[in-house]
Formats: structure tokens, C-alpha cells, sequence
């Protein structure tokens, strides 16, 4: 396997907490893992990366370009994106999603993907679209489901029971939202849709809802006592 160095660039979507994949990283490893919000801005410091066995950058719901730099699509080298899937609020889950590039180099892709097995992550490789695989599937279907409660279909527990008992989900979409955060879900669909222009994307009025309770609640409050 592969060594990996790790280096930490703001708060980490994806490793709120201490991990197996990141106690396994050593000083001067062959592979660079660059996780946290600053991941992208951490790569552009860390001048020359050619020589490393593979470079994961953390990836918010951006392109692996917005990094790299895209061109005529040739764009790939030893550059990998990553992210840990986790909804919302929720603990982070243990599926990683690994992007690559048209010409993203095979063996730093097979490097990166043994690296995260072994800390015992399952791992979902895809090419560079905004939001990857889960929310560029989920994301709509949680949509329909906020938008058929605006409509009155069904109550939010009959909505949730039809779909648990019927197509055998664990959990229904209305309850997977009040447990992970509809302000959360406003801001993933939110930057989907700026990304990609499509109508599913667009937050369902509940989500809309929910991030402007929870910007409000930042907000100082401007009453004042009266004595």
C-alpha cells in the first residue's frame, strides 16, 4: 500500500473526527491528502506534486477542475477529488467517492482507492461532475418528496411509511431530512442547481424555509430590555 501524508486546511467535511485513514498518515509519505474547506487552496501551496504517488484534494460539491484547471478535456494527472459521503448533520457514512479526470492517471487512482480500503472505506469511483453520485441522485428525490407535502398528497408519516414499507428504504425522506437538516439540504441543492441550471435542483420551498429560520437564529437579536 501506498503511504500517504496528510495535510489539514480548515474544517474537514468529510473527517469531522479522528479516523483510521487519518492515524494510518505519515510525514513525508509517498501519496498527498489534502483535506478540510481549504483543501483547493492547500494544493495551489503545495507547489510540486508530481512526484507523489496520487494527490486527493476534499471536494465540497465542486468540480476537481476548479483546482486542476480543465482544457479541451485532456485534463487528469496524478490529481485525484474525494469526498466522504454524509447527509447533513449526520455522522459522515463510509463510502468515499473518488473523481477523476479523462486522463487522471490509472495508478494514482488505483494508489488513492487502496489507500482509503484500506482504512476500510467502501469506495465509488466517478467522473468530475458537481455534487458526484449521491447527490446528483438524492437530491431530486428529496425535492419531490418536500414538494408532494406542500401539495398535501399525504400526511409526512403515511409519505414516509409508503416508501419504507413499499420500496423497502430504512428511512423515510421527510424524516431523513428533519433528522440531517433541511438547511443543510437547501445548501447542497442550492449550489447544484447554480451549478448545473436543472429544475430538480432548485430547493423545495420547506428547505427554503428551514435556511432562513437558521440564518435568522445567527443573526444578534436588535430588541433590548425595557426596565
Amino acid at each position: 500500500m501506498s503511504s500517504y501524508e496528510i495535510i489539514r486546511a480548515g474544517t474537514s467535511h468529510s473527517f469531522p473526527a479522528d479516523h483510521a485513514f487519518t492515524q494510518q498518515a505519515v510525514a513525508k509519505g509517498q501519496g498527498l491528502v489534502l483535506i478540510g474547506a481549504d483543501a483547493g487552496t492547500a494544493f495551489v501551496k503545495a507547489g510540486n506534486v508530481d512526484s507523489r504517488s496520487f494527490v486527493a484534494i476534499e471536494l465540497g460539491n465542486e468540480c476537481l477542475g476548479v483546482h486542476t484547471g480543465e482544457g479541451r478535456g485532456q485534463e487528469g494527472s496524478n490529481v485525484v477529488g474525494f469526498a466522504r459521503f454524509r447527509m447533513g448533520k449526520a455522522d459522515p457514512s463510509n463510502l468515499i467517492e473518488l473523481v477523476k479526470q479523462p486522463q487522471t492517471s490509472a495508478d494514482a487512482l488505483a494508489a488513492a482507492k487502496t489507500a482509503f480500503e484500506a482504512a476500510g472505506f467502501k469506495v465509488a469511483v466517478c467522473n468530475d461532475f458537481p455534487g458526484r453520485i449521491v447527490n446528483r441522485l438524492v437530491r431530486p428525490y428529496l425535492n419531490a418528496a418536500l414538494r408532494r407535502l406542500d401539495e398535501k398528497l399525504a400526511s409526512a408519516d403515511d409519505m414516509d411509511k409508503t416508501l419504507c414499507l413499499g420500496l423497502g428504504y430504512p428511512e423515510g425522506p421527510i424524516s431523513l431530512l428533519e433528522r440531517t437538516g433541511l438547511a443543510e439540504h437547501f445548501d447542497v441543492t442550492s449550489e447544484l442547481h447554480a451549478a448545473l441550471g436543472q429544475e430538480a435542483y432548485v430547493p423545495a420551498r420547506r428547505a427554503q424555509v428551514a435556511k432562513q429560520r437558521a440564518e435568522q437564529a445567527k443573526e444578534p437579536s436588535a430588541l433590548q430590555r425595557v426596565a
